[in-house]
């Protein structure tokens, strides 16, 4: 995505404007309204064309395809959102509006393409520092007094800590227990080694996992536990359907459901945390949230997959959002002004190369569990792929160990020599455990490692490194 200065970017919406269908469903005088924006295009027009190579008209290309399309449907990939905290996807909501793609019959929306099952389940669950189950805020004492109802305990009044911000208070001194549940940070994180400082600076990290991971090494307290494949519950996927997970093989030896583990932790502390199936936690949801209310397991077992909204039990789930309002306080669709925002870091001539990252296809996520099947038989190493002209300039060849240097840490691969990617740029995937990698966060509070410059310098024998 191409972000255009203000200028062009009413342009752009003009340009879907003007393909508007017989009637007329967007004025040109609404898209002047609310696309606009207090910076100017001389402010940072040259920083655009600077940063992305193109010039600001390349938008409308993009912008005229979408808008003939007769029903489009926008889908994105999960690190549009932590690469630009949030505005990225701000700006496709705003084509979907513009189009009348959402809600209309006309379009299918945004949607965001998960890395795992279940991401969208966890968030609607209230997995997310800031809100409850069904997204109600803990700053809303009307959500919060709901919650305190149900659960029989005060709910603190202020967000929690995002997962950059623990590690920074554990290095501080100022968290004392770290909790993961299945998330090997050690390996997904950005910056691994602060990671690592982190959990080495806390007093307490417990860690529920399936195998030994790299993060576990660093636990006090290991917890084995059941894969999906080994418990009850449900699952939400990225269109908010529920669907029942049912357990096909007992748990091997004497590992529990992250369920049982954290009631058996309650239960050791003194605390009965109710809802002893997780049945029973859907019900306990539903009082909570009311969008919620109309799901059961019993309901999901007679009817399969059903979506939320689903306030009551006799109502279908409500498939396709906004049909009649906005989630907003006048029910209509709010555009939101997305400025540019510079990259975090800039090439120099240290670190001249640019490394995009992304997901390998042999391999799931970090390869903590396939990796320990024979897909390692396609795909065994990591790699870092080059296009042929900075291969040439480094004097780089297919195959030859690399290693490759941010301001953040370094990674020891091998090079791939690959048109597939451009010039100036680095490929790397999602590394393999045991290989050294410490990308670059930007600064930022977002998950997830983007843009970090590398140096890379070959190692043959005795011969001195090649500076990249």
């Amino acid at each position: 995505m191409v972000p255009v200065p203000s200028a062009d970017r009413f342009d752009a919406f003009r340009a879907l404007a003007d393909r508007g269908r017989p009637g007329g469903w967007l004025m040109e005088s609404l898209a002047r309204t609310r696309a606009g924006t207090a910076d100017s295009p001389e402010t940072w027009a040259p920083a655009v064309a600077d940063g992305v190579g193109l010039p600001a008209a390349a938008a409308l290309g993009p912008a005229e395809y979408y808008a003939d399309l007769a029903a489009p449907h926008g889908r994105r990939h999960v690190r549009v959102c932590a690469a630009t905290a949030g505005d990225g996807v701000r700006a496709l909501a705003n084509l979907a509006i513009l189009r009348g793609a959402v809600g209309t019959g006309r379009g299918y929306g945004v949607n965001p393409l998960r890395g795992q099952n279940n991401v969208q389940g966890a968030s609607d669950m209230g997995a997310l520092p800031d809100t409850l189950p069904g997204y109600g805020k803990v700053t809303d004492p009307v959500a919060r007094s709901r919650a305190e109802e149900v659960w029989g305990v005060r709910v603190p009044a202020g967000p929690g800590l995002r997962i950059p911000q623990m590690f920074a208070a554990a290095r501080a001194g100022d968290l004392r227990a770290l909790w993961g549940i299945g998330e090997d940070v050690c390996a997904t994180d950005p910056d691994t080694n602060r990671v690592a400082a982190a959990l080495r600076a806390c007093p307490l990290v417990i860690c529920n996992e399936l195998f030994l991971s790299e993060t576990a090494r660093h636990a006090d307290v290991v917890l084995p536990v059941a894969s999906w494949l080994e418990k009850e519950g449900t699952f939400v996927n990225f269109d908010r359907r529920f669907q029942r997970v049912r357990a096909a093989v007992a748990p091997p030896g004497e590992a529990r459901t992250d369920f049982e583990a954290v009631h058996a932790v309650a239960a050791a502390m003194g605390v009965g945390l109710g809802c002893p199936t997780p049945a029973a936690a859907l019900d306990e949801c539903g009082r909570l949230a009311p969008v919620f209310a109309g799901l059961s397991h019993g309901r999901l077992d007679r009817e399969g997959a059903i979506p939320w909204p689903c306030p009551d039990a006799d109502q279908p789930g409500e498939a396709t959002l906004y049909t009649g309002r906005f989630a907003t306080a006048d029910g209509r669709a709010h555009l939101a002004s997305c400025p540019y925002l510079p990259p975090g870091e800039r090439a120099d001539d240290d670190y001249p190369l640019i490394m995009v990252t992304g997901r390998r296809l042999t391999h799931y996520n970090s390869g903590s569990m396939t990796r320990r099947t024979a897909n390692l038989l396609l795909e065994s190493a990591d790699w870092l792929d080059l296009h042929p002209e900075d291969a040439d300039r480094y004097g780089l060849r297919e195959g030859e160990p690399v290693t490759v240097e941010s301001r953040h840490g370094e990674a020891r691969l091998l090079a791939r020599v690959s048109g597939e990617v451009n010039p100036g740029q680095g490929l790397l995937r999602v590394p393999l455990p045991g290989e050294r990698s410490e990308p670059a966060d930007l600064g930022s509070s977002g998950h997830g490692h983007f843009l970090p410059r590398v140096q890379g310098h070959r190692r043959t024998g005795d011969s001195a490194p090649r500076t990249a």
